[in-house]
């Protein structure tokens, strides 16, 4: 949510904040919020698609700091969006406008947008670190709040909604969270905050009753918005010298409002003695209604106000205590899952984007850094979303949603129109998504809507339809997409059960992956690595072949800070006859590819187009391979990807040097560079083509491969050479998991 001008006003006035020594205490965490902050607040890379190592070690360092000072974190998230639809105007405007921003950043000006996955690397750091997290089914401010209630401690957060719920153990604003400054001796460390609580600033408005600060809030306009008469109200709040109004014709500036509606407020001892001066002033039925709210405005405001009326006790309380995940709440959209479904969503194992596409059918893609002139990133893998709305979706209509070859067709009804076609040279002329045949969106038509009756009347199939909303050009535009069934027609409800080889066939079908080319390849790698595939061959323009080593040389750095990372020195013997000394210069050298601040003003927008293209396909993988239960486990994403190093690499190798001087074949990480290397390639031939077809594309692929002929013959057929590398590498990597 969040209160127009409400921070500027608290913030600006230290009567309502007081300084505090902040220790030895339970802390709910705003994960969105913190999140965001540490992200835009510490120079992070935004341009070259994020540095996803640096977020890392950024969000490692505050949460040692908590524990440093024996802060017991619980991080609270939202889910998807709220099913009621108040906030969605306010949701396309934010996507909208974020569009602009990472138009900006392109072109080396300002803005913020947050890299794709930061979300994704922020939950796995926390599960790894044994942080209590929470999903909420929607926006979690209300759940938030319910539980620092429940347990009477302080909320952390940006979110100004938090100066008006009545918290004993208030609110903690980020912005004076000084935890990269410990204080204290080191068995009384503490983080110097301050802290806010309801009862400050209703003691600076002579003890106004604090039942009426969600009112200022909803009179003021939060995120959710005011009803339409209010502007109506405050002019005549101000014609009548009651103060604070903001009046037609006047700009007085949010802070000064909030004050006078502040005082104006503090005239009432309640909250229905408010509503029935409202009703006064607009002239409203004078008949009372229950709880004295009256008919129009007044009722409308008394419905808002329950925004930030606080249950208790908590059900997120028994959750953190051992329970079972709160399924009801303010929304429901979690108890529309199979119950394995809804607990891995409320682990945060299951991602926004699911349940919008279950609950609303509608999903919302995040801007990425690309070229604005080209079709939206997002297109190059929308063949994963469609197949995750199939396996999600499969029940709408009664019947399962179609492939693209199973089904009849309903005359008149299109998809959206980013197919490889319309993508490079599509009838805009500039490589966009279209949706229907006109490039409109999708709507029936009397005749139409008969043809849908007639179809299910034979009961026949009819397309499910998901409302994606995407980047044609630089403004926000909604594209109907079908939902695919995958061949197998793989039931939701009865994934529980169904074989890891099942479930994995699903995801490869989708990807388009055949499974024995991923058999050279390190397990927690596969995933990562039939993307890479994936994208290969659905991206547009082609990747090249120095983007795709680029990438391959990003993993590889990866693997090596894994198994250099503090304590790994004790798995070294798995691997004794290895050259480790040698290993860390490779990773130092390719660390100093990296572009460094001073070089950041210049972005390749065609590489970032690219990758940014990998990184969608990586975020709908990531998602499909949680809906079938990880028949793959996730990558390490912390270290799959870090966009400094990746530009880095592409402009060395586009400089006409080589990945063999960075990476030397006799090494370790040399050898796993090849196959991978090889593996990506195979993986981008689709499973169900033949191999005289894809000849030309393969050949396509093959330049720059100087001195590589040896190493692919052990990567097809998983050889000695590649069994030992493999050995090695998974040795190191389960070592690695059963020390953590």
């Amino acid at each position: 949510m969040g209160v127009h001008g409400l921070t500027t006003y608290v913030e600006g006035n230290r009567n309502f904040l007081q300084d505090v020594k902040f220790r030895d205490s339970r802390l709910v965490i705003d994960g969105c919020s913190l999140y965001f902050r540490l992200y835009f607040n510490h120079g992070l890379d935004q341009q070259h698609g994020g540095d996803y190592d640096a977020f890392t070690h950024l969000l490692t360092q505050f949460l040692s700091a908590l524990a440093a000072c024996n802060i017991q974190a619980y991080v609270v998230l939202d889910g998807g969006m709220d099913p009621s639809d108040k906030k969605f105007p306010t949701l396309r405007q934010r996507l909208q406008a974020k569009i602009k921003e990472a138009d900006s950043i392109s072109h080396g000006r300002g803005g913020s947008v947050l890299p794709l996955l930061t979300r994704d690397v922020f939950i796995q750091v926390l599960i790894q670190m044994g942080i209590p997290v929470f999903q909420c089914p929607a926006e979690a401010d209300w759940d938030i709040a319910c539980l620092a209630h429940h347990w009477n401690c302080p909320v952390l957060t940006n979110d100004s909604d938090f100066y008006i719920f009545d918290l004993p153990g208030g609110y903690l604003p980020m912005r004076f969270f000084q935890w990269t400054n410990l204080n204290g001796k080191a068995s009384h460390r503490y983080i110097s905050a301050r802290h806010y609580t309801t009862n400050n600033l209703c003691r600076w408005f002579g003890g106004m009753n604090r039942e009426l600060l969600p009112l200022c809030a909803v009179l003021t306009g939060n995120d959710y918005g005011a009803p339409r008469e209010v502007d109506t109200l405050l002019d005549l709040i101000d014609v009548r010298g009651l103060g604070g109004g903001r009046g037609r014709g006047r700009s007085k500036a949010p802070a000064s409002r909030i004050e006078g509606l502040l005082t104006w407020l503090s005239s009432f001892s309640s909250v229905a003695e408010a509503l029935e001066e409202v009703s006064s002033l607009m002239g409203e039925d004078s008949e009372r209604g229950k709880r004295g709210q009256r008919g129009g405005l007044s009722s409308q405001l008394w419905t808002a106000i329950q925004e930030y009326h606080i249950k208790s006790p908590s059900s997120l309380a028994h959750w953190f205590a051992g329970g079972n995940a709160p399924l009801g709440g303010k929304t429901s959209g979690l108890a529309q899952l199979p119950e394995y479904l809804s607990l891995a969503a409320a682990q945060g194992q299951l991602g926004p984007m699911a349940l919008d596409a279950l609950v609303m059918q509608r999903v919302l893609l995040i801007p990425q850094v690309e070229n604005s002139k080209l079709a939206s990133t997002h297109c190059t893998s929308r063949a994963i979303r469609q197949g995750i709305y199939g396996i999600i979706l499969q029940n709408v209509h009664g019947n399962a949603p179609h492939g693209r070859s199973g089904g009849p067709q309903l005359q008149g009804i299109q998809g959206s129109g980013c197919e490889r076609g319309q993508g490079r040279r599509g009838r805009g002329g500039r490589g966009q998504c279209h949706t229907g045949q006109q490039g409109g969106n999708v709507v029936l038509n009397i005749d139409q809507a008969a043809g849908v009756a007639s179809v299910q009347a034979k009961g026949l199939s009819i397309p499910v339809l998901v409302e994606e909303y995407d980047r044609l050009d630089l403004n926000l535009k909604k594209n109907q997409v079908e939902a695919h069934a995958p061949g197998n027609h793989i039931n939701l409800e009865g994934l529980c059960q169904a074989p890891v080889a099942v479930r994995l066939g699903v995801l490869l079908e989708i990807l388009g992956v055949k499974e024995p080319a991923l058999a050279p390849v390190p397990l927690h790698l596969q995933l990562a690595v039939a993307v890479t595939g994936f994208w290969l061959r659905e991206a547009i323009p082609t990747p090249s072949q120095p983007l795709l080593q680029a990438l391959v040389l990003g993993m590889i750095y990866g693997e090596l800070c894994i198994n250099n990372q503090p304590g790994a020195a004790h798995r070294q013997h798995a691997g004794h006859q290895l050259n480790w000394a040698a290993e860390r210069n490779v990773c130092a050298a390719l660390d100093r590819q990296r572009v460094r601040p001073g070089e950041r003003r210049g972005v390749d927008i065609g590489a970032a187009h690219n990758f940014s293209q990998w990184q969608a396909c990586l975020w709908s993988a990531l998602c499909l391979n949680q809906i079938l239960l990880m028949p793959l486990p996730q990558p390490h994403l912390s270290w799959l990807f870090s966009g400094t190093l990746v530009h880095g690499f592409y402009k060395y190798l586009k400089g006409g040097r080589v990945a063999e001087a960075l990476v030397p074949e006799g090494s370790l990480s040399g050898q796993l560079y090849s196959i991978l290397l090889d593996a990506a390639r195979d993986c981008s031939i689709k499973a169900n083509q033949s191999a005289a077809g894809s000849g030309k594309k393969k050949r396509g692929r093959g330049r720059g491969r100087r001195g590589r002929a040896g190493s692919r013959r052990g990567a097809q057929g998983g050889g000695r050479d590649t069994e030992e590398i493999n050995n090695r590498f998974a040795l190191l990597m389960s070592e690695e998991e059963e020390y953590d």
